[in-house]
């Protein structure tokens, strides 16, 4: 099955638009008990099919669980050096390691093993065709390595600040108008 082809089934299976939401001006994170409408921006636009290939190359699905394992993977395979989008990347592996640390871990472990798919520089029309076990193949390092504790607490703390800064902004503020 090509990439194309898997990309519509999730998007389908997740009820999104054929397009992932590429199009809309706006995307929503869902929480338990609220959901932020946030501006789609066109960096976003333009990479989120990345994300949603990494959906399918772990079958992961669209929960905080299955997004807490692509965080993981993201920063593993260091997408933060690709900003803007790095930073959401940061802030959902910050939320996620407060709700599902051991899918965080599971995904770093596999991204440090993995090159990132946006570093492979294909161009979207090229992986579109590819197929799922061709992309596979070719994300995989040859060596199989383990995770360095230190540099993931380094990279856990760094995402929590980022999940965390709004809240601390408001804090030191208050304190300061205080």
């Amino acid at each position: 099955m090509t990439i194309s082809q898997s990309l519509q089934q999730f998007y389908k299976e997740n009820n999104f638009k054929e397009d992932g939401g590429e199009s809309e001006a706006f995307f929503e994170l869902k929480f338990r008990y609220f959901t932020l409408k946030l501006p789609n921006t066109q960096h976003r636009k333009k990479v989120i099919y990345i994300h949603d290939i990494q959906h399918v190359l772990y079958n992961c699905d669209t929960t905080w669980k299955g997004e807490a394992f692509i965080a993981g993977w993201e920063i593993g395979t260091q997408l933060w050096k690709h900003l803007p989008i790095g930073l959401i990347s940061l802030w959902a592996m910050g939320f996620c390691l407060l709700n599902y640390p051991k899918e965080v871990i599971k995904g770093y472990k596999a991204g440090i093993n993995s090159i990132g798919v946006i570093d492979l520089k294909i161009e979207k029309e090229t992986l579109l065709r590819m197929s799922v076990s061709e992309l596979s193949k070719r994300i995989k390092k040859d060596k199989n390595r383990r995770i360095h504790w230190g540099k993931f607490l380094f990279w856990g703390l760094i995402s929590e600040l980022v999940f965390l800064f709004p809240l601390l902004f408001l804090v030191a503020l208050g304190i300061l108008l205080y």
